[in-house]
Order: structure tokens, then sequence, then C-alpha cells
């Protein structure tokens, strides 16, 4: 679709750029919520486990388990807290919503499901899947 004016500038009104700092701002709360959830359990875990090691190997072996799995989760959850935190700079730079690649708008259905989103469906599905560790072939 082409401009007929070169001084448009393409990006979400400050009404739709409101609608998705709502949606952000509860994404937010929500994901600092499971982040302090996951850092209890760790301390919580790390204070009951004490000096226990060496007893039952199997107890050891769930606790490093859990422990694993949770700073897992906790790393996930402050790298999604990071990534929510840029939209909303971007939100206030009014380039929310913006293609990093292409620099076209990206569908307000992606968004409302993916608010974080930088790229537009076409962009991610167009990049090269990664390739399993797994089906990696030693050279």
């Amino acid at each position: 679709m082409a401009n007929k004016t070169t001084n448009h500038i393409n990006r979400y009104s400050d009404k739709h750029l409101e609608e998705f700092k709502v949606i952000l701002d509860k994404k937010l709360v929500k994901a600092q919520d499971e982040l302090k959830y996951y850092e209890e359990q760790i301390l919580e875990i790390t204070a009951n486990s004490g000096d226990d090691h060496g007893g039952d190997w199997m107890d050891d072996s769930n606790t490093n388990n859990d422990m694993e799995f949770l700073n897992d989760m906790a790393i996930r959850q402050r790298k999604l807290i990071n990534d929510v935190q840029n939209a909303l700079v971007r939100i206030e730079n009014k380039s929310y919503g913006i293609c990093v690649v292409t620099g076209d708008l990206i569908d307000k259905r992606r968004l409302k499901v993916q608010p974080i989103a930088t790229k537009s469906v076409a962009v991610k599905n167009a990049r090269p899947a990664p390739i399993p560790k797994h089906n990696r072939s030693i050279k």
C-alpha cells in the first residue's frame, strides 16, 4: 500500500498504544509475581536442604533437579520481565508495534497474543529454524 504523504509516520495511534500498555502492565505484574514465587521456592529448598547433602543420593538428586528447574524458570521470568520492560519503553518512544526488520506495523492481532513481539509473523516465519542439537553433525 503506497503512501502519498512523505511525512507520514507508520505507527500505532496513542489510543492503541495505551491499550497495549494496559496489556503489558498486567503481564509485567504477573511475571514479577511468578519470579518472586520461584525465588521463594529456591530459598526454601536451600534453607531446608542445609547440610543434608551426602545422605541419600536420591534425595540429593531430586533436590538438584528441583533447583535446576526453578533456576531455569527464574531465568525465563527475568528475560520475560526484561522483554516486557523493553516493550513499555517502545510504547513511550511511540515505536511499539513496528517490525524491527521491515519497519512495517506488526499486526494488532499478533501483538494482542504476543505483546512483546518485535517482528511481524512473516519475518518470524521467514527466518531459518535452528537445527536441534541432537541433529547437528560433528565435523
